[in-house]
């Protein structure tokens, strides 16, 4: 553990697709342990949720009768237990108020900490997991403004005074690995070490005409078959040009007054901390743990600490 003289608090689970992390939490918020799992909840079988997370934390309730908090895609329709979406605007107490208990077979309780959804003229957007983040981030000073979430599907969170107000969702990361190995332009695609300045060429594009991206696709095809750009290099300007487009469009729906945070832990942030550098944005990266922070905020306001 980091720190011997602080007292165990508070379990926190972020249960993603992928992947799980847990921590151990102090009464001030802090990380003392960390646990992680590549067991997403695509890959538990047999729904065996409470199974893995005994693995996981197994230690830690041993020597502690501690509360639970989970977050992240766990809540959704494929996870353990699915939970209603919560309404902007949205902060800890508001969170806190729409905890799910759900005992376990030791008698124990996990609280569920439900996702958030905003309404668009063009539908609804979810999330689940990054509302727990956000609250997290208000903790380090980080509670207004405009956030960034890379990933397979891209979050652009609305912030201020601490609370979400509203989010939009990109599937940037699904529509680039979907053209990579689906459609001709994945043909021109070739490895190779990363070309920054063909990517800063992609998010430029994209910044420029973010509503001709149907057209400007075929230039991944075109410009390597032309040899203005090398082939090794191709995957960069394809990822340019969607992070680009993704950019302009998240930008154009709000004043920009401080700086963009991003939050991430993967190799997506340093593309997005170049791309938001090329649209003439600053920006700042979040913490890893977070997540942690927002737990214990969650925990704090529905009373589940002593």
């Amino acid at each position: 553990m980091n720190s011997a003289a602080s007292e165990p608090a508070l379990i926190g689970v972020d249960w993603g697709t992928s992947s799980l992390r847990a921590f151990l939490i102090d009464t001030k918020g802090n990380v003392l342990d960390g646990v992680s799992s590549p067991e997403g909840i695509m890959q538990v079988a047999d729904n065996s949720f409470e199974a893995v997370l005994d693995r996981l934390i197994g230690p830690w309730v041993m020597q502690n009768t501690l509360p639970i908090l989970a977050s992240g895609m766990i809540t959704s329709r494929n996870g353990w237990v699915e939970t209603d979406y919560a309404e902007m605007p949205l902060d800890a107490h508001g969170l806190a108020r729409c905890l799910v208990p759900h005992t376990l077979t030791n008698g124990r309780f996990i609280h569920f900490v439900t996702g958030a959804s905003a309404e668009h003229s063009g539908g609804p957007d979810v999330m689940r997991g990054e509302e727990t983040q956000i609250v997290g981030a208000a903790t380090l000073g980080l509670n207004d403004g405009l956030f960034v979430m890379p990933g397979t599907h891209s979050k652009w969170v609305q912030v201020s005074d601490g609370k979400i107000t509203d989010f939009s969702t990109y599937m940037t990361g699904e529509i680039f690995a979907a053209l990579k190995g689906h459609t001709i332009l994945g043909t021109q695609i070739e490895d190779g070490d990363f070309n920054g300045a063909v990517f800063e060429a992609g998010v430029k594009a994209g910044l420029q005409d973010p509503e001709d991206l149907l057209h400007n696709l075929f230039h991944v095809r075109t410009l390597p078959l032309l040899e203005k750009i090398p082939t090794t290099a191709t995957g960069d300007y394809l990822s340019g040009l969607l992070i680009g487009t993704e950019i302009a469009s998240a930008t154009r729906k709000t004043d920009i007054a401080t700086a963009v945070t991003i939050v991430g832990r993967n190799d997506l942030t340093d593309l997005y901390e170049i791309a938001l550098r090329a649209a003439g944005l600053a920006s700042r990266r979040a913490p890893d743990n977070i997540v942690a922070k927002g737990h214990f905020m969650i925990a704090k306001a529905a009373g589940l600490l002593e």
